[in-house]
């Protein structure tokens, strides 16, 4: 298995990815030029050895219902064919590709909800034109496509909604 720092290194030396540093010592990697809705080509690199890559426009990967491969047992030769082929697939027009998940509920511009962990840390969760954001304060931690994975996200990393 590869070191977090290793992760990091081979993600790193790809010109084309955009690093983006998240909460938790997490880092994600963006892809600008895709040709698609779906920017991020690796989320939630963590320094427990966990990340997923993006292989929702590819066949021959097992992947979640949201198109993410779980690199944590990945070797770099294995981890840089699979970001080879996400860019690719990304650098690509698809017509009959498979649309991005949709959202399940349309929420209201402005609706927001507190999240708080045991240490004390308070995020805000606000849906702003078409799209779930982190905060902490007033800085963005990340962005999500949908409600449910905004709250999946909250609830992996110890956070629970406060009461209203």
């Amino acid at each position: 298995m590869l070191t977090f720092e290793q992760k990091l290194a081979i993600l790193d030396s790809y010109p084309q990815l955009e690093r983006r540093n998240v909460s938790l010592g997490r880092v994600n990697y963006h892809f600008e030029e895709s040709r698609h809705d779906k920017k991020t080509v690796a989320s939630y690199i963590h320094p427990n050895g966990n990340g997923f890559v993006y292989a929702g426009l590819l066949r021959g990967y097992e992947s979640d219902d949201k198109g993410l491969v779980n690199i944590r047992d990945y070797s770099e030769a294995e981890l840089r064919e699979l970001v080879d082929a996400s860019i690719t697939s990304l650098s690509m027009f698809i017509p009959d590709a498979p649309a991005p998940a949709k959202r399940k509920k349309k929420a209201q511009t402005g609706a927001e909800s507190l999240w708080k962990n045991e240490d004390g840390h308070t995020l805000s969760l606000r849906f702003e034109e078409d799209l779930w954001y982190l905060y902490a304060g007033l800085q963005l931690e990340m962005a999500f496509e949908t409600v449910e994975e905004a709250e999946e996200y909250l609830a992996e990393e110890g956070f629970v909604r406060e009461q209203e």
